[in-house]
């Protein structure tokens, strides 16, 4: 085969999402550290799940507008590091095919070289050993063969060689990855989406397994993963009337049967009525941001109406009016903080925090997770706290979005503490810029650290951990493991307090019993009697304390 065509590229990206499908839970299990929350495979399989979902009914067979349809949707789908830097590879392999009805095998070679020069420049401190390595070293290999190349079967058979030997050498160029025996998560993912590619060249397009997976999704997977709603009382009931243009964004026209059946996807008890070019909607949703935004494509909103359910439920059962929030207020500013957590929820809110997206460790938050609050919170200002570095890139990536909507900022909170300190040091009485300077200088004096379960075996800076054992994480290190949670809690917390520490904040996970943080905070207590504790609910999952020191 000597070229390429859209419908063929199509078939390639469908099989390339369907194999990391099929592989994402060993992706997963590749993460560095042993907790139970490692998720490059899945946020790298929920950011290419976007990118074919938006090509699934394009029937256009031009190269160059299925890869750039197909990156829209990466773009927008994308979250954590891993999501978002592969976002930016097919993001540079659209923007060279721009235009083109088929490719030939130096067309393709050339939108390798631009992928990885795009992917470089989104990220400020591109580590090697990790997938930007691997973009990198395959398109350097392309660039360097002088034998030419006599079909794209060839090619691909050349290009998933040199991925898989770039990623056995990953482990050489990142310490970490020697020590803990492990290839870096991201490099093989996107191996995996090479070979999907390779297979549906050669006629074998590679099917979803969903009986094979054996990923069993956590709570806050469950969250982001699943549409359908197993109890109306929860989620958010959204309504909106939407007049449609008649010229919509993507050059598509609205199409009643395909619009209902995406919003079906999404949620339950939908209620849709179309008069002309007014449509109005009535939907129970998880993800009403998701919705929004879809809807948006086609036209302007004249009325939105977001509903919490289960505090609309709680305040039924006391007697009070059901709670309404209306999107359509301008504020001079807003803050978005990513949360994990009903706890930690309700200590954002009361410091003044409007707008909390679901996330965190367990499962992290989209770009268009953030582009749609930051449109819902209409204010002028928006500020944005990801509290994990996992979701910075794709904090960012929203703030590039969204320029013409307000002025956002992103504050690089790492952590929740940091969040939480971040919210405390906002002030309405000075300016954006003001305040985004002062948050950023707030959280340097914040240290934070976490306590989970390992979930495998394995040794870390001389640090023997054992599966199954408490474990103490602070700046990317783990500092103790143990079989009793109150003695890595200690030890975790000895090494965070200085002589310039004086407060010590404890969240506390949603498992966590009374009787543990009661005996932990007279220990604390009488060990630390100038610093002052505040032991506080978090309800986090996996993570049975999160601790911030000031």
């Amino acid at each position: 085969m000597k070229t390429v065509n859209g419908a063929l590229l199509k078939k390639m990206f469908f099989s390339a999402a369907n194999n990391l499908f099929n592989h994402y839970p060993e992706v997963d299990s590749l993460n560095v550290f042993p907790v139970p929350d490692g998720d490059t495979g899945t946020n790298m399989n929920l950011t290419i799940t976007s990118g074919v979902n938006l090509i699934s009914n394009l029937p256009e067979e031009s190269v160059g507008v299925i890869a750039k349809e197909f990156s829209k949707g990466l773009l927008m789908g994308a979250r954590g590091n891993s999501g978002v830097i592969t976002s930016q590879i097919f993001r540079g392999f659209a923007l060279s095919l721009e235009n083109k009805k088929e490719i030939s095998i130096n067309d393709f070679k050339d939108a390798m070289n631009y992928s990885k020069d795009i992917a470089y420049r989104a990220v400020m401190r591109p580590v090697e050993g990790t997938i930007l390595t691997i973009i990198r070293e395959v398109s350097e290999a392309l660039q360097e063969e002088t034998h030419s190349f006599p079909s794209f079967e060839k090619l691909f058979a050349f290009i998933v060689k040199e991925a898989h030997e770039s990623l056995l050498r990953t482990p050489n160029l990142l310490p970490v990855l020697r020590e803990v025996g492990v290839v870096d998560s991201g490099a093989a993912g996107l191996c995996y989406l090479f070979e999907g590619m390779e297979q549906a060249l050669l006629g074998r397009p590679v099917k979803k397994n969903e009986n094979e997976v054996t990923y069993i999704p956590s709570k806050a997977d469950q969250l982001f993963a699943g549409a359908s709603l197993e109890n109306e009382e929860f989620g958010y009931c959204t309504e909106f009337i939407l007049e449609l243009n008649n010229d919509t964004t993507d050059n598509r026209l609205f199409n009643e049967k395909r619009f209902n059946n995406v919003l079906n996807m999404h949620g339950n008890s939908l209620v849709m009525v179309r008069d002309e070019n007014i449509v109005k909607v009535h939907l129970h949703t998880l993800h009403p941001g998701s919705v929004l935004t879809y809807a948006e494509k086609f036209g302007e909103f004249v009325t939105l109406k977001i509903e919490n359910m289960k505090r609309q439920h709680q305040n039924l059962k006391d007697g009070a009016e059901p709670e309404k929030t209306e999107l359509l207020q301008v504020d001079k500013f807003a803050i978005i903080a990513v949360s994990t957590g009903e706890g930690v929820e309700n200590l954002f809110k009361e410091y003044g925090v409007k707008y909390v997206i679901k996330g965190g460790q367990t499962m992290n938050p989209s770009t268009e997770d953030f582009v749609a609050m930051i449109k819902a919170s209409h204010a002028e200002n928006v500020f944005l706290f990801p509290n994990n570095s996992n979701i910075i890139l794709a904090a960012e990536q929203a703030k590039e979005l969204t320029k013409d909507v307000a002025n956002v900022y992103v504050v690089p909170t790492k952590t929740i503490p940091q969040g939480l300190t971040a919210a405390i040091s906002f002030s309405d009485m000075i300016s954006a810029e003001e305040n985004f300077e002062e948050m950023s200088e707030a959280i340097k004096n914040v240290k934070s650290g976490s306590v989970t379960k390992a979930i495998r075996n394995t040794t870390f800076n001389g640090l023997t951990v054992k599966e199954g054992q408490f474990i103490a994480i602070s700046d990317k290190n783990i500092l103790a493991a143990n079989d009793d949670l109150q003695v890595v809690t200690l030890e975790l917390i000895a090494s965070m307090i200085d002589d310039d520490a004086s407060i010590c904040t404890i969240l506390v996970g949603e498992e966590v019993a009374e009787t543990i943080t009661s005996k932990l905070m007279k220990l604390l207590e009488k060990k630390y009697p100038l610093i002052q504790f505040d032991l506080k609910p978090g309800g986090q999952p996996l993570y049975p304390f999160v601790i911030g020191v000031e």
